[in-house]
This record gives structure tokens, sequence and C-alpha cells, in this order.
């Protein structure tokens, strides 16, 4: 990235130029080859990166994510037994004992921050990467997008995964904890989210949405 002066800023169209999340060091911007990064000069931040095969990677993981989800919210997370009497608990069951609990609005709030809207997320993801992929709907794609952007902030899966392990450390010496293979899947579609959102480029992604009569993207 190339950085200018205030003078030359009326003589470029605002796709020429780009502003630093960090400092808003404001420059031109330039294009990135496949496989490179550009980083600011005044403080490091890395502005863009254009990811090798960006769309194939990232279809591969969001379709494992999806396939994570079921098991990971019904699936058990832990076997608890106190005083002779064992109970079983998974996401779902949580949101259902709050509910029940006279907790409505905050079981309604968990339902939607870790089931409904990690959902629309990936599905959001899904449908972006398709209408890359195949070079269809790019109109759509991109409202899609815009809208994922705006749900990245009422996902809280880690939230939830941090109360499970608070939950276990508290329990752990005054009952007989079983730890179940939805916590094994829940880890793994944390994990899963989060190697999609670093694959898939935010500002890759809204360059090859822009450009309508590109070729279809590997």
């Amino acid at each position: 990235m190339t950085e200018i002066d205030s003078r030359a800023l009326r003589d470029l169209p605002l796709e020429e130029l780009i502003a630093c999340h960090e400092c808003d060091l404001l420059m031109r911007r330039e294009h990135v080859e496949p496989g490179l990064k550009s980083i600011c000069p005044r403080c490091g931040y890395e502005l863009e990166v254009h990811r090798r095969d960006m769309v194939r990677r990232a279809l591969a993981l969001v379709v494992t994510a999806l396939l994570l989800y079921v098991p990971a919210n019904f699936l058990p997370i832990m076997d608890i037994t106190i005083l002779g009497q064992t109970g079983v608990d998974t996401v779902w069951s949580g949101v259902q004992g709050l509910y029940n609990s006279n907790m409505e609005g905050v079981g309604i709030l968990v339902f939607l921050c870790s089931m409904v809207i990690p959902l629309l997320k990936l599905l959001c993801q899904l449908l972006v990467l398709l209408s890359l992929r195949f070079n269809i709907a790019q109109r759509q794609g991109m409202l899609l997008y815009r809208t994922y952007q705006h749900l990245r902030e009422w996902g809280m899966l880690e939230v939830y995964l941090m109360g499970i392990l608070v939950s276990i450390v508290k329990l752990i010496a005054m009952a007989e904890l079983h730890v179940g293979l939805g916590l094994a899947c829940f880890v793994a579609l944390l994990f899963t989210q989060v190697l999609l959102e670093v694959t898939m480029s935010r500002h890759q992604v809204w360059d090859e949405l822009s450009t309508e009569d590109g070729d279809a993207r590997d």
C-alpha cells in the first residue's frame, strides 16, 4: 500500500482508497497477488490477504461445520451423577431447562445466540461461497454477506463453551462427571468456525462478489 497526501484524495475514486482499521491511515489500494497480503506501513495491521483456493477451502470448512452442528447441539455434553441420580445434559436441554425454570427470556436469548444465529451464519457463508464458486446470484450474495457481518456480533458459542467449562470445574468435586461426545463436537464446531473466519478473507470476498462478469472461482 502506498501512503498518499490529502491533496491527492480528490483525484482518486473511493474504490482505490483503503483506510487502516487500527490507525486510520489512508492509503492508495493496490492489487494483492494470490498467496500474499498487504500490511499498514504505520502500525503493521493486516489490511488485505488474498488466499489461494479460498472458496474451495472455505466450502470444505462450512460443510464440516454444518455436519458438526446437529451432534454438537443434541448429543450429550456430559453425564452428571449426584446421589445416585444421573442426568444427561445437551445444549438443547439447557435451553429447555432455562425456559421451564421461569427464565423464559434467558432461555430464548441462549437459544438464539447458541443455536439459531450460529446456524444462520453458516447458511449465509455457504450461500455466499456457492455464489462465488458458480458465479451466480452475486447481488444476493452481497446481501447475504452483509447479513452475515451483522450476525457475527450475536453468535456466542465461545461464551457458551466457557460456561460449560466453568460448570465442569465447579461440579467435579461434588458429582461424578463423564464428558460426552457432544462436547467434543461442540469444541470441533467452534474451532471449525474460527478457521472458517480466517480462511474467508473479507476483502477478497467483497472483491469477488463485486465482479459480476468474472469466471467461476476455484
